[in-house]
């Protein structure tokens, strides 16, 4: 038996620092504080906002509001599946990489891996 996880059996939670809204329409927007030298220089001198709004669309949002803490990347494909159908395809390696693109930037976390 091998002892290699699967990563379509990792479980994710929305980081509890981040903010984040979700519009009527399922949209979800991240409030992204710009911190840092850099970015009080660039607030000071060029006008930029201290807090950026991103805006997440469509199938993102989707994955985004099932990122609950108790489902794993493979539970959060088959409701991708169910949602969107073909559009969805190659369904498991896109997204694999969103959800380590979200846990590069800090949006969610890993915190555990789903026993069988």
């Amino acid at each position: 038996m091998s002892d290699k996880v699967n990563f379509l059996d990792y479980i994710f939670e929305i980081s509890s620092d981040l903010s984040w809204t979700c519009t009527t329409s399922g949209e979800v927007i991240v409030e992204m504080e710009n911190k840092g030298i850099t970015n009080r220089i660039a607030q000071k001198f060029f006008k930029k906002p201290a807090v950026s709004h991103i805006h997440i669309q469509d199938m993102g949002s989707f994955i985004f509001r099932c990122i609950d803490g108790k489902r794993s990347v493979f539970e959060i494909g088959a409701l991708l599946k169910d949602e969107y159908g073909d559009a969805a395809e190659p369904l498991y390696e896109r997204l694999s990489l969103y959800m380590k693109q979200l846990q590069n930037t800090g949006f969610i976390k890993q915190i555990g891996i789903k026993s069988e």
